[in-house]
C-alpha cells in the first residue's frame, strides 16, 4: 500500500503541506535527509545554547483577531490558535544609510511620517506607490508575469537613495535575484516587513518546528529523519515511487518537493529533466552569532534589527570578495517585547557572501578565513555603531558552505532560483514543488506555500 503523498523536506513548507493533507486523512509521508528539522529556518546547539539559523524575526505579524492577513490564513488553515505561536512585536528597526535613517516598527503610519520626515519632497510619490502595493495581488497563482520593481518604483520615486533605502531590507529578506526584484516579490516583502512587520517566537525556530511536528504526528502523518532522497522514479512523465538512502522504495500516488525546483530535477530518474531551463541562484550569506555579556541596548544596540549599507549606492549582488562588508543585517534578539528578558545578549550580523570562493577553501584555510571575514565585517559595522568586543562570550559563524552542507541548496544559495515556479508544476505531471523556489516568502511565506500547494495539487479535485 503506498502513500497519497511524499513530501521530500522537513522545512516549514514541507511540514504546512503535511499537516493540510494529514487533516483530511491523506496518507502522508516527510522524507528528510538531516536529523534536524527545519531546512533554512532550523536551528543548532552549541556549548549547550540553542541557536536559529534563518530566523532574525519572522514577518507578516499581525495582531490576534486578524483573519484575512498571511499569519491569520496560516493559522486558519492549520488550525492554529495565535496564542500557540507565542509571538512578541519587535520594539523599533531601522534603515540605515550614510546620510538617512528611516525607522519603522509594526504601526505602518509610524513608518509613512519617517519617510515624510526624511524624504518630504517624496511622500506624495510614496503615498501613490502604497496605493499601488496594497491594491496588487502578489498571491495571484495563475499570474506568471515577471516585471523588475526598480522601473515601477522610479515612476513613483525620483530620490534613489529612497529606492535604495526600501528595497535593502527586502531584498536581504527575500530576493533571489541580484540587482533588482521581480515586483511581485518587492509587494509580498513589502506588506510582510512594513505594513504588518516582525516578532519573534518565545521559544525561536526550536518551538516553532516542534509545534509543527506535534500537530503533523497527532494527524497520524509519519515523518522519516535521516531519510535522504536518492532518486524520484519518473518513468513516462509521472512518479511511481521514491528511493532512499537505506535503499528502501516507497510508493506514492503525488511528491511534494521542498528542496529547491533545479534541486528536485536532479534528483529525477531517468535524467530527463536537466535540460529545463534552470536558473540556478546565486545569492547567500555569511552569518556570525555574538553572544554578548549584558542587554545589548547597554552596549548601544537599542534597534530589533538594522539593515545597513555604509555607501549612499545599496549593492545587492554576490561580492567579488568572500563576503561583501558595506552591507548586512544587525539583529539583535533580546529587543522584542519578550514576557521574560533572555538569558543573554545575543547580536547577529549577516553579510552576503560569495559561495563559489567559500566552497575553493581547503579545510585547512576555512577556519581561518572565517575569522578574518567576521573581524572584516566588524571593523565595517564599528564605523557607526559600538565596538562591543571586549563583552564578547562565545561567537560562531557560518557560511554559504554550511548551508550548501545542511539544506542541499545548490550554491548555498538561501532563497532559491531567481526563476519562481508560483503553481508549483514541474514537467513531471504529479511531482510538485513548494517553499523557496514556488515564491512565497519568509517564514509565514514559506508556511502559506505548503499549505497552498497542498490544496491545489492534492486535496483540490
Amino acid at each position: 500500500m503506498g502513500y497519497d503523498a511524499i513530501i521530500i523536506g522537513s522545512g516549514l513548507s514541507g511540514l504546512a503541506a503535511g499537516i493540510r493533507l494529514a487533516m483530511f486523512n491523506k496518507k502522508v509521508c516527510i522524507v528528510e535527509k538531516h536529523t534536524v528539522l527545519g531546512g533554512l529556518n532550523s536551528y543548532y546547539v552549541r556549548k549547550n545554547r540553542t541557536f536559529d539559523v534563518g530566523l532574525h524575526a519572522m514577518t507578516n505579524f499581525t495582531p490576534k483577531g486578524v483573519r484575512n492577513s498571511p499569519l491569520g490564513k496560516l493559522l486558519k488553515q492549520l488550525r492554529f490558535s495565535h496564542d500557540d505561536f507565542r509571538l512578541c512585536q519587535q520594539h523599533i528597526s531601522e534603515i540605515r544609510f550614510p546620510e538617512h535613517v528611516l525607522r519603522f516598527t509594526n504601526d505602518f503610519e509610524f513608518f509613512r511620517q519617517d519617510v515624510a520626515d526624511q524624504f518630504p519632497q517624496e511622500i506624495d510619490g510614496f503615498n501613490k506607490l502604497v496605493e499601488k502595493i496594497l491594491s496588487f495581488d502578489e498571491l495571484n497563482l495563475k499570474n506568471q508575469e515577471v516585471l523588475e520593481s526598480r522601473p515601477i518604483l522610479e515612476r513613483f520615486i525620483r530620490n534613489p537613495i529612497l529606492i535604495d533605502m526600501l528595497n535593502c531590507p527586502l531584498m536581504y529578506y527575500g530576493n533571489a535575484r541580484e540587482g533588482d526584484m521581480d515586483f511581485y516579490q518587492f509587494v509580498i516583502m513589502f506588506k510582510s516587513i512594513f505594513v504588518e512587520g516582525f516578532a519573534k517566537p518565545v521559544g525561536g525556530m526550536n518551538y516553532i518546528l516542534h509545534l509543527l511536528e506535534e500537530r503533523f504526528k497527532q494527524l497520524g502523518g509519519e515523518l522519516r529523519m535521516g531519510s535522504g532522497v536518492t532518486s524520484i522514479n519518473a518513468e513516462k512523465g509521472t512518479v511511481e515511487s521514491i528511493n532512499l538512502e537505506n535503499g528502501e522504495k516507497l510508493v506514492c500516488e503525488k511528491v511534494i518537493s521542498s528542496i529547491g525546483y533545479v534541486e528536485t530535477l536532479k534528483c529525477c530518474s531517468p535524467k530527463l529533466y536537466e535540460t529545463e531551463d534552470c536558473e540556478t541562484g546565486q545569492v547567500s550569506f555569511m552569518e556570525s552569532l555574538f553572544v554578548v555579556d549584558r542587554e545589548p541596548r547597554d552596549l548601544g544596540y537599542d534597534k530589533s534589527i538594522v539593515f545597513f549599507s555604509t555607501q549612499p549606492k545599496f549593492d545587492y549582488k554576490v561580492p567579488d570578495e568572500m563576503i561583501s562588508i558595506t552591507s548586512g543585517v544587525l539583529c539583535c534578539s533580546n529587543n522584542f517585547n519578550y514576557p521574560q528578558p533572555l538569558k543573554e545578549g545575543l547580536i547577529r550580523l549577516t553579510n552576503m557572501a560569495n559561495f563559489a570562493q567559500w566552497n575553493s577553501l581547503p579545510r585547512s584555510d576555512y577556519i581561518a578565513a572565517k575569522k578574518k571575514w567576521r573581524n572584516k565585517a566588524l571593523e565595517s559595522v564599528f564605523t557607526f555603531f559600538p565596538d562591543f568586543r571586549d563583552n564578547m562570550v562565545f561567537l560562531d559563524s557560518f557560511t554559504p558552505k554550511t548551508i550548501k552542507k545542511y539544506t542541499g541548496h545548490l550554491n548555498g544559495a538561501v532563497y532559491g532560483s531567481p526563476r519562481k515556479i508560483k503553481n508549483g508544476k514541474t514537467p513531471v505531471k504529479n511531482l510538485f514543488i513548494c517553499g523557496t523556489d514556488q515564491g512565497f516568502l519568509g517564514i509565514i511565506g514559506a508556511t502559506l506555500s505548503g499549505i497552498s500547494m497542498a490544496n491545489l495539487h492534492v486535496l483540490r479535485k
